[in-house]
């Protein structure tokens, strides 16, 4: 008898596994949730958020819409405070349950004027380190704050610079000075050049400059930077490079001795998941805010052999890719 009740339960458990398998799809049915994507389709690090929240929303049923601000190639006031009111107008079309908003631009100038406080519940990622420029958080938002993982590069670079003077150079955007603002704030009366940049001409001439006055640099972006041509910073920067140069952009490894890169697609897998226990019925308040972790690790061999630098077992084992092998 005992045997005859253990194999009926066994048999109704399986039975049931379909139903336990579509309940996600089924519970998330007829939900929306409009994703503010703050700058442009084939922006690397944007294109990883959208990818990390359609991962988790994938098969659960909810409707999910993309919505591009485009504020990266447009960085003028004028052409963002419109793209934020565009947006505005898509959320009252659309309706959705939840909004999620990628990076500082889709906050500023879409969640800060229009709902804050407001009865839609809104998560964000991306928004670099200070969420109280915003006066956030509000009762209705939650999310990933974006820290850089500058303390981590300069740690790598002090084991080959020979000083400890510490330069920046970043873009004339929003995000870039706050990064530069906050690594200052890290690094004390180390850090002695910090700029900002709006085109490739001025970003080689500070990199020049940089050389002689630093004995470390970090390079922030290049989205942004009017004119940029990747291959030829790269051969730039093996021609007049001197010092130890570290960046947490991917699209700069390759012009930098070490790369640790944030991963976007940790916001993005965050914020959909915190979307998810908004729609079951948690409020934002109640979902703690936290901030990414994650760093991927990227050596430039080509540089190193430029500096004499040999990198050291543990970090050829750690790096995600080793830039300029050759098979």
């Amino acid at each position: 008898m005992g045997k005859k009740v253990f194999l009926l339960g066994f048999l109704s458990f399986f039975l049931l596994v379909p139903g336990l398998v579509n309940s996600r799809a089924f519970d998330y049915r007829g939900k929306k949730i409009l994703f503010i994507n703050s700058y442009h389709k084939e922006y690397y690090w944007s294109d990883g958020e959208q990818a990390g929240v359609e991962r988790v929303l994938a098969g659960s049923g909810v409707e999910l819409k993309v919505v591009y601000m485009d504020t990266k190639n447009n960085p003028g006031e004028k052409f963002k405070r419109k793209a934020g009111l565009k947006v505005k107008k898509i959320i009252e079309k659309f309706k959705p349950d939840v909004v999620i908003a990628a990076d500082d631009n889709a906050f500023k100038y879409v969640i800060m004027p229009y709902y804050r406080d407001a009865d839609l519940p809104v998560v964000f990622c991306g928004l670099n380190w200070d969420i109280s420029v915003y006066d956030a958080p509000y009762s209705n938002t939650t999310g990933m704050i974006e820290v850089g993982l500058y303390e981590g590069i300069h740690k790598h670079l002090k084991r080959f610079a020979q000083g400890d003077r510490v330069g920046f150079i970043g873009v004339d955007v929003l995000s870039s000075y706050k990064n530069a603002d906050y690594f200052s704030k890290q690094m004390k009366d180390k850090l002695v050049f910090k700029e900002h940049v709006r085109d490739f001409k001025s970003w080689k001439k500070k990199y020049l400059e940089a050389q002689d006055k630093v004995d470390m640099l970090i390079l922030d972006t290049a989205a942004g930077i009017k004119n940029w041509n990747a291959k030829e910073a790269e051969k730039f920067v093996l021609e007049n490079i001197r010092i130890p140069i570290g960046t947490e952009s991917v699209t700069l490894a390759s012009h930098s001795l070490i790369g640790l890169t944030k991963v976007p697609q940790e916001q993005g897998e965050y914020a959909a998941a915190a979307a998810l226990r908004i729609l079951k019925g948690e409020k934002p308040s109640e979902i703690p805010l936290v901030t990414n972790k994650k760093g991927d690790l990227f050596l430039n061999i080509k540089i190193a052999g430029k500096l004499d630098i040999i990198f050291t077992l543990s970090m050829l084992k750690n790096a995600k890719e080793i830039i300029g092998v050759e098979y």
